[in-house]
């Protein structure tokens, strides 16, 4: 009896083992849009454009509403989704000095910076785990040959190197495939188009296998463009024909995993790099702030998560979250070993089904360029007392400072209201915070103690079209 029942034991954790490993692993995909306000699309207040794909991925999924950035721009938001980390962390807040335009906070053609190759991607890992891997849009985490897609875990890249607006007489606006320009300057009316068919083109490529899919479109970066299809369509000039066409997207990719049969085992996110940029026509309300400061409209972005199988629909979660998240959470999804260096993210999977109940930080720090400006606590942000700060996030021009603010986001998320002088004692908690923030990650004259360097090369070369 003793010889069955062992033989029935094992028989039982065999069929058990069998199960899992024929589990298929889940499809993951990242909308990431550029320069997408917090009340650009409907799930978020917005009543002017028309956005009823993303409006039904909402309904269908998790709204978050306090889902951030670790930057109001471009290169350092992009590093932190890659990484896991603040931008800080990896040395991908600010341009690279002594070359460069010095104090700029984002990479510009033949950088001389660019994402270091020891630093562990999303798509590395996933390729890991037998993953097939895809950029799709702008990348602007460095444009020489070892920064690029490709060096970092892509199977495939399609997409132009760094932001739409960065079209010189010596490098036209490039789009790539692979490591190779295929078209300068680009056309950009039709991007978001073309993207939309290299997403399906590679989606359908393989079923046999996991894919990733990284998709961060040009618009609503300025100079903006529509196709014929789109341009003239909106109630808000061609920022709204952006938005529109963007929504369109995001509807022939979501129909498409439908219709396929792949919806059920696909997570997918819509969200944005930063918050929108003050004259071309989009909003962060009810926020306060613009692109590029650390106002909640810069870093704060909309944040839609659809996994039909796996996550409830209807669900409007008010915990914050980060893009920082990804990394820990789709690595926990796939039992895959994290990196061996810190990560600043966290596995929010039961936040987003509703299984936990507090959002996973304890404090978010606010930077811009160098400079710690705030930090956020629960429902509390603080703006710190400062002698001098940035005047603008691409020129090292310092105005005079400020004294310390103090709002409660849960009832003042537009930072209208200083009540400092009514809770000291958490004024001085986060005071103290920021001291060991700075020790970690740096600020004015203070380099950090916990952080990796970025990578830099001493001669860059110019993309250009062979």
């Amino acid at each position: 009896m003793q010889i069955v029942r062992t033989l029935l034991i094992c028989l039982i954790i065999s069929c058990l083992t069998a199960c899992q490993s024929s589990e298929k692993l889940p499809n993951f995909i990242i909308i990431f849009c550029d320069d997408l306000g917090y009340g650009d699309i409907g799930a978020y207040g917005n009543t002017i454009h028309r956005t009823p794909a993303l409006d039904r991925m909402a309904e269908e999924g998790v709204v978050l509403t306090d889902f951030y950035v670790s930057s109001g721009l471009c290169t350092p938001s992009r590093s932190s989704l890659m990484t896991g980390s603040y931008a800080q962390r990896v040395d991908m807040h600010i341009n690279t000095r002594p070359w460069g335009s010095v104090g700029r906070q984002v990479l510009f053609p033949r950088a001389h910076k660019g994402l270091h190759p020891d630093e562990t991607t999303i798509a590395e890992m996933l390729k890991g785990k037998g993953y097939r891997t895809a950029c799709i849009g702008k990348w602007h985490l460095g444009d020489q040959p070892n920064f690029l897609p490709t060096k970092n875990g892509f199977d495939y890249y399609y997409g132009i190197p760094y932001s739409n607006d960065m079209n010189r007489d010596f490098c036209p606006l490039p789009l790539m495939r692979n490591d190779t320009v295929i078209e300068a300057p680009v056309d950009q009316s039709t991007l978001t188009k073309r993207y939309t068919q290299e997403a399906l083109d590679f989606i359908a490529q393989d079923k046999s296998r996991p894919f990733f899919l990284y998709l961060p479109h040009a618009m609503t970066h300025n100079p903006l463009y529509a196709s014929d299809d789109f341009k003239g369509r909106s109630d808000n000039g061609i920022y709204g024909d952006a938005v529109e066409e963007i929504d369109w997207s995001t509807g022939q990719i979501l129909d498409f995993l439908r219709r396929e049969g792949l919806s059920e085992n696909t997570m997918v996110l819509f969200t944005s790099d930063n918050g929108a940029a003050k004259p071309f026509g989009g909003t962060n309300k009810p926020l306060s702030g613009w692109k590029g400061s650390t106002m909640e409209g810069g870093m704060r972005v909309p944040g839609i998560f659809w996994w039909p199988s796996k996550l409830p629909a209807r669900q409007i979660e008010n915990e914050m979250a980060t893009t920082m998240d990804l990394f820990p959470t789709i690595a926990k999804i796939v039992n895959a070993p994290l990196p061996g260096v810190q990560l600043d993210g966290h596995d929010i999977l039961p936040l987003l089904q509703g299984k936990q109940a507090a959002s996973p930080y304890e404090y978010f720090y606010y930077y811009q360029l160098e400079h710690l400006q705030a930090i956020r606590k629960g429902q509390w942000k603080i703006h710190l007392p400062l002698d001098s700060m940035y005047q603008h996030f691409h020129r090292a021009i310092m105005r005079e400072g400020r004294p310390v603010a103090l709002y409660d986001l849960s009832k003042d998320d537009a930072e209208s209201q200083n009540i400092a002088d009514l809770h000291p004692e958490l004024v001085e908690e986060l005071l103290v915070k920021a001291d060991q923030v700075r020790q970690e990650l740096g600020d004015f004259g203070i380099n950090g103690n916990q952080v990796r360097p970025a990578a830099l090369v001493d001669n860059p070369t110019v993309l250009l079209k062979k």
